[in-house]
């Protein structure tokens, strides 16, 4: 479907951003956009690629006229820009707002605008019960997402929705592995949290899986395993051949015990398609008795879909999905040439 296609990916620089490239670049796409803010990160991005079908502009989602003029011929586009750390987002929750909501508003109208086929939203669990600035963001994104989905404007919009991934920007892992380089101790804030474990490459499975199966308004999540931080520190420091004990900081401002991927209420309504969950748009209007005066059963009975009810690995199972990335594969081979 993407044959002689064009598809622009927002905040095209991050760790998502160089996933969907690395994996469209041998394929058959006639050209892949890359929009974003920091014309550093795509410097280094077209000198690492040296790739004709790549394409940077220049812009910010926070404006509209920006983004329509990067927009004009393109076919699919994955909307990854976002502020995503959550402390930024806690002190500066307009910002938040400006670019989580506000900036992927400006993404659609300028998609519909278009005549773009297809938009994928990238959201994050935070945004299922959220208890920080940044989910409550990304939930009001996914609410605007899904109301302009429902509307059918010729233009396809749906939205992922995804759990820790593993090794992108920020992310736990690339810490433990810095601290163990530098000699430290590993810190973890609770032995007992919970995370789902998906690597880069099951993320951008997740988009190819919307792109190709969306119809509009739905939220399409994929079905992966967790693990404890305890057992996820235990691995890197096996494989690393560190024997300190880890020190426990406890949980941070924001953070949660464990991830929720989807609600009851969604639970509810949710297909299950083996490898994935999705949860279709409710095309009804305000017309109908369950907004206001009948129920539903089905809602009383299901549940969350979380990373403490989902299958839990093991320490070996932890350690064998560790090794299958190349973030991984790099530095152990580093670290064993430094013979650190």
């Amino acid at each position: 479907m993407f044959d002689g296609k064009t598809l622009m990916v927002t905040g095209g620089t991050g760790s998502f951003g160089n996933a969907v490239v690395k994996r469209f670049l041998d394929s058959e796409i006639k050209e892949i956009r890359i929009f974003s803010r920091d014309e550093k990160k795509q410097d280094d991005m077209r000198k690492m690629y040296a790739n004709p079908k790549l394409k940077f502009f220049i812009g910010d989602t926070r404006s509209y006229d920006s983004v329509r003029q990067a927009m004009h011929g393109v076919d699919y586009v994955f909307q990854a820009a976002a502020l995503k750390q959550v402390p930024s987002c806690e002190f500066f929750p307009m910002e938040a707002v400006r670019t989580n909501i506000l900036g992927t508003e400006n993404v659609l109208n300028a998609a519909i605008d278009s005549g773009v086929r297809s938009v994928i939203c990238l959201s994050t669990d935070k945004a299922v019960y959220p208890i920080n600035a940044m989910g409550m963001s990304k939930a009001l994104m996914e609410k605007i997402a899904v109301a302009k989905g429902r509307e059918k404007l010729g233009t396809t919009i749906s939205v992922t929705r995804y759990g820790n991934v593993m090794c992108s920007r920020g992310s736990v892992i690339p810490l433990f592995v810095r601290q163990i380089s530098e000699g430290k101790e590993l810190t973890i804030t609770d032995p007992n949290m919970t995370r789902f474990m998906m690597s880069l490459d099951s993320a951008v499975d997740l988009v190819l899986f919307a792109f190709e199966n969306a119809k509009g308004g739905e939220v399409f999540v994929q079905k992966a395993p967790a693990a404890t931080i305890e057992t996820l520190a235990k691995a890197v420091s096996e494989l690393f051949g560190s024997e300190k004990t880890p020190q426990i900081i406890g949980t941070r401002h924001g953070e949660k015990l464990y991830e929720s991927l989807l609600t009851r209420e969604e639970m509810a309504r949710a297909i299950d398609l083996e490898n994935y969950f999705v949860v279709p748009c409710d095309n009804r209007d305000l017309n109908y008795g369950k907004y206001f005066d009948k129920g539903q059963l089905s809602f009383s009975v299901a549940e969350d879909y979380t990373s403490h009810n989902t299958r839990r690995l093991d320490l070996e199972e932890m350690k064998s999905m560790l090794l299958e990335l190349d973030y991984i594969k790099d530095a152990l081979a580093g670290h064993i040439q430094e013979g650190i």
